[in-house]
């Protein structure tokens, strides 16, 4: 997966919550495939901050 492929508003969440960004960049490229294609159907800025709050909570 190319950082390219991130979904802006997924990448500005991230950058906002280092704890998130590092449990994902630890994750394995299937894993943050998946992810992002979460984040592909995402509608909204809350839901977006709710999927990557997510990741820094599922250690």
């Amino acid at each position: 997966m190319d950082k390219n492929d991130l979904p802006l508003g997924f990448g500005f969440a991230l950058a906002q919550n280092p704890e998130a960004m590092r449990a994902f960049s630890l994750l394995p490229e299937e894993k943050r495939s998946q992810i992002v294609q979460q984040a592909h159907s995402v509608s909204s800025k809350s839901e977006m901050q709710s999927l990557v709050n997510g990741l820094s909570s599922s250690d």
